[in-house]
């Protein structure tokens, strides 16, 4: 009994990794690791370094499932939370699963990751702010389940789904409204980011004016911060936050 169960479990893992069709019993075909590809980029715990060969044999998946710590929900429970299909999950898990082989993430591997993105700049802080928003539990670790349901908002979320997901990212106490200290914090965590020998230069002052543009266009009574409802009602009616929220709609 115990041997069919790992047995099961081993399948069900690798059906959710893409390493095991179902239909044929095979290795998946060339078309994945196409999409893989052009996704791979995109994605802070899926990036190229060393990525496994789809076409390799069962044996290394058996392998690796024996290091993995954290055992993600089921590929037909994960359809149904998010909006991705079922052979997008299995491209995002195996990405995952290469650079998170315990199958989640804290909070320092997390920076780490983030910061060969943008090695001319100091990314900590940001991957610090971005992580958080990911980690919706509040218990220190990114899963597979916490990463694709913040990637399901970002890419196939509704406008309000996405500004939600915004919001609750320049929202650094998670109190419910933005202060003008929490939009400076995340402005100044993207001026450190982009590094200091940008062309043109960014000038030091260039943060905080940008919190005060922020707040006269989103505070709409002036009471020093903004709640949710004056973030959703101004970025709806700016044609160019509009157009940066449809950017990532044909990604995958």
């Amino acid at each position: 009994m115990r041997s069919k169960g790992r047995k099961e479990s081993l399948s069900d893992s690798r059906d959710l990794d893409g390493s095991y069709d179902q239909l044929t019993g095979n290795p998946p075909g060339q078309t994945k690791k196409a999409l893989k590809q052009r996704f791979l980029k995109l994605l802070p715990c899926c990036r190229p370094k060393s990525i496994p060969s789809l076409s390799e044999n069962s044996v290394e998946d058996e392998f690796e499932l024996s290091t993995v710590c954290h055992r993600p929900e089921g590929l037909e429970q994960l359809q149904e939370q998010t909006k991705f299909t079922r052979k997008e999950l299995q491209v995002l898990y195996r990405g995952f699963k290469n650079e998170c082989p315990s199958g989640i993430v804290n909070e320092e591997n997390f920076k780490q990751i983030y910061s060969q993105f943008f090695p001319q700049g100091d990314s900590s802080t940001y991957a610090t702010f971005l992580f958080n928003a990911f980690d919706t539990d509040r218990d220190g670790s990114v899963s597979f389940e916490d990463f694709v349901s913040g990637l399901s908002i970002i890419l196939r979320g509704t406008i309000d789904d996405r500004l939600n997901w915004a919001f609750n990212l320049y929202d650094l106490n998670k109190d419910g409204c933005i202060t003008k200290e929490e939009m400076l914090d995340i402005m100044k965590s993207i001026y450190d980011m982009m590094g200091k020998y940008t062309y043109p230069a960014m000038r030091e002052e260039a943060p905080r004016e940008h919190v005060e543009n922020f707040f006269q266009k989103m505070d709409r009574n002036k009471d020093g911060v903004v709640t949710i409802e004056e973030f959703l009602e101004s970025c709806q009616k700016d044609e160019n936050i509009m157009r940066s929220m449809q950017l990532f709609d044909n990604v995958i």
